[in-house]
């Protein structure tokens, strides 16, 4: 599976305190402002298959994006 570029749409959904997951991304990849944030992009399924899908992943300002997955196919 592979990303292709841009991401659109893109909202932050959590910040700071409000990320479940914030202790875990701290202990791993570092301090930070983290943000939970979701976008719109395309994503490659196969050779010649390539479907829109919601992307939802962390993101800290020098860390840059993690743990990006998707949510559900548009």
């Amino acid at each position: 599976m592979e990303i292709i570029p841009p991401i659109t749409q893109i909202e932050t959904i959590a910040e700071g305190r409000g990320i479940r997951e914030l202790a875990q991304l701290r202990q791993r990849y570092g301090p930070g402002n983290w943000k939970k944030k979701k976008g719109i992009a395309m994503v490659r399924v196969e050779d010649e298959i390539s479907v829109y899908a919601e992307l939802h992943w962390y993101e800290a300002h020098g860390i840059g994006k993690v743990k990006l997955k998707v949510k559900r196919w548009l």
